[in-house]
């Protein structure tokens, strides 16, 4: 059954609160910055995100213990929007097999140590 103000399944398949106001792809793809409505922003590197995509291949690599410890100067070369709960990413290596949640990626946020969380910036008065 959906509700009816938002249209949405009740309860929705995904939490809405994990969806960005923005994400941002830095010039190089080094790192994907996302903002949320709460205040929390992150900022999480591109070879993070690759060490933790969990698309089947790479699931399958670290079961059979082939896949990389790092993924030195990587970068991310896409970001697509997947319906309203996800983005795929594509690195520079080729890869661009992994559907990454919001929820997801807001998890993976909560995860970057504390001198790399930030609050939103403000403009100096």
């Amino acid at each position: 059954m959906a509700d009816q103000t938002t249209g949405l399944p009740n309860p929705p398949p995904f939490d809405p609160e994990a969806i960005p106001e923005a994400a941002t792809l830095s010039r190089g793809g080094l790192s994907l910055r996302l903002e949320w409505r709460d205040g929390r922003a992150a900022t999480l590197p591109a070879d993070r995100l690759r060490l933790r995509c969990r698309c089947a291949w790479c699931t399958r690599d670290r079961v059979e213990n082939r896949f990389p410890e790092a993924f030195g100067g990587i970068a991310v070369t896409k970001v697509e929007p997947m319906g309203g709960y996800a983005v795929h990413i594509a690195f520079s290596d080729g890869h661009a097999r992994g559907i990454f949640p919001w929820s997801y990626l807001r998890a993976l946020a909560a995860e970057v140590p504390p001198v790399a969380l930030e609050a939103p910036e403000r403009q100096a008065a």
